[in-house]
């Protein structure tokens, strides 16, 4: 049975509360999948998110370097991928995605739907919908 959720984001400023909301519906999961098209604010979300988790340091996309890993407060280790760039799984796999998916730490990435088969069961599903005036609805799904 699959849990959803749903949450409309009218500014940068809701993003804080959106990303705790995410933190409590995971439910403990720690890979967490995001969809969307491109500038749909993925990447964006993921900083607040990551900033929710205690991350002191400044967070970008990883387009290029495919993963970043960034250190809480608390010493845990958050990994964030972006696979757009990804020209088949195999890359993914060549790099030991694996190995970051089961560590336990997050993860979280960005253009899952390159790697389908890589993905843990495990994993809560993020998308994001544009809509007028900046505002965009999140749509959380386990």
């Amino acid at each position: 049975m699959s849990t959803t959720k749903e949450i409309q984001v009218d500014s940068l400023h809701d993003l804080e509360q959106a990303a705790q909301e995410l933190l409590d519906f995971s439910n403990g999961m720690k890979v967490i999948l995001f969809y969307g098209e491109m500038g749909s604010g993925k990447t964006t979300f993921i900083k607040a998110i990551c900033k929710a988790l205690g991350v002191k340091e400044n967070t970008s996309s990883p387009t290029f370097s495919i993963v970043n890993e960034y250190l809480s407060d608390t010493n845990n280790v958050i990994y964030h991928f972006d696979f757009y760039r990804l020209k088949n799984e195999q890359e993914a796999y060549d790099m030991g995605c694996e190995e970051y998916f089961y560590s336990g730490n997050y993860c979280f990435i960005e253009w899952p739907e390159k790697t389908p088969s890589l993905i843990p069961e495990q994993a809560v599903s993020v998308s994001i919908e544009v809509l007028e005036n900046e505002k965009r609805v999140f749509r959380f799904l386990y």
